[in-house]
C-alpha cells in the first residue's frame, strides 16, 4: 500500500500547495488515488486553519473527499498537538459523526492506549505510531488491537533513519499471521532513503506534503502528485 500524506501541520508558507480547506484536501486525494495511491492520510483544519479534533472539521473533510472519491480509504491524525489534554482528545473521538477507516495514535504520548480504546469503540482501525524503541515497548503493552503499526523515522540523517528503522523493526512484538500490517517512512531528507527501504522490505509506505518537499533529486515537488508519482516510479505500492 501506497498511502499519500496530503498536509500534516504543513503551512502554505511552507509550500504553496498545501491543501488546507475540505475542498482542497478533496481535490487533491482524488488526484493522488488517480495516480494510483491507496489511501489517504489528512490533517483537518478549522476555519482559522488549525488542526482540530473537532466533530464538524473532521467530517466536513471526510465528507468533501468520499465525494470526490468514493471508496478511497481515508485516515486522520490524533496527535497530541492537535489536542493536548488526553481526555479531550477520547471525547473528541466519541462525539465524531462521520468516521475516518483508519487513525494514527502515537504510542508515546500520554492517554495513547485510551484514544485508541475509543477508536476502536467507534469501529476505526487504530495505526500505532511508533517513533523509538520506546514507543514500540510501550505499544507492546497495549491491550487495544492495532490493525497497521506506523515505523515512524524521525532522525534527518539517512543512516540513522535506516538505522532507526531496522532497530524498531526488529523490536517490534511478534504478530500472528493476519496481524497488523507495518507501514515504513521517514520525513524530511530521510524520506526517500526509507522509503526505498520500505520497498526492499516488502513494507506499506507513505509519501506527500506532510513529510518532504522534495523529490527524490534534491528538486521542490510542485505538489503531492508529483511525490506520489516519484513513489510509485520507485516501486512503492
Amino acid at each position: 500500500m501506497l498511502k499519500a500524506c496530503l498536509n500534516g501541520a504543513r503551512t502554505r508558507a511552507e509550500h504553496p500547495a498545501v491543501p488546507i480547506t475540505p475542498a482542497e484536501l478533496a481535490a487533491d486525494a482524488a488526484r493522488c488515488a488517480g495516480l494510483g495511491a491507496d489511501a489517504v492520510h489528512v490533517h483537518p483544519r478549522d476555519a482559522d486553519g488549525r488542526e482540530s479534533l473537532h466533530p464538524s472539521v473532521i467530517a466536513a473533510a471526510l465528507e468533501a473527499i468520499r465525494a470526490a472519491r468514493p471508496g478511497l480509504p481515508v485516515g486522520v491524525s490524533t496527535g497530541a498537538w492537535i489536542e493536548p489534554e488526553p481526555a479531550a482528545r477520547v471525547a473528541a473521538v466519541r462525539a465524531w459523526t462521520a468516521l475516518p477507516d483508519f487513525a494514527s495514535v502515537n504510542a508515546h504520548e500520554p492517554g495513547a492506549e485510551a484514544v485508541a480504546q475509543a477508536l476502536c469503540e467507534r469501529g476505526v482501525m487504530v495505526e500505532a505510531g511508533l517513533w523509538t524503541l520506546d514507543a514500540v515497548a510501550a505499544y507492546a503493552r497495549w491491550r487495544v488491537p492495532a490493525g497497521r503499526i506506523l515505523i515512524e523515522c524521525m532522525a534527518e540523517d539517512p543512516a540513522v533513519a535506516l538505522a532507526d528503522a531496522a532497530a524498531m523493526l526488529t523490536a517490534l512484538p511478534p504478530s500472528a499471521p493476519g496481524g497488523p500490517q507495518v507501514l515504513l517512512h521517514a520525513e524530511g531528507p530521510a524520506t526517500w532513503s526509507v522509503l526505498t527501504e520500505a520497498v526492499r522490505r516488502g513494507l506499506h509506505s507513505r509519501v506527500g506534503l506532510e513529510d518532504t518537499l522534495s523529490l527524490p533529486d534534491g528538486s521542490t515537488t510542485p505538489d503531492n502528485a508529483a511525490l506520489v508519482t516519484a513513489a510509485l516510479a520507485a516501486g512503492a505500492r
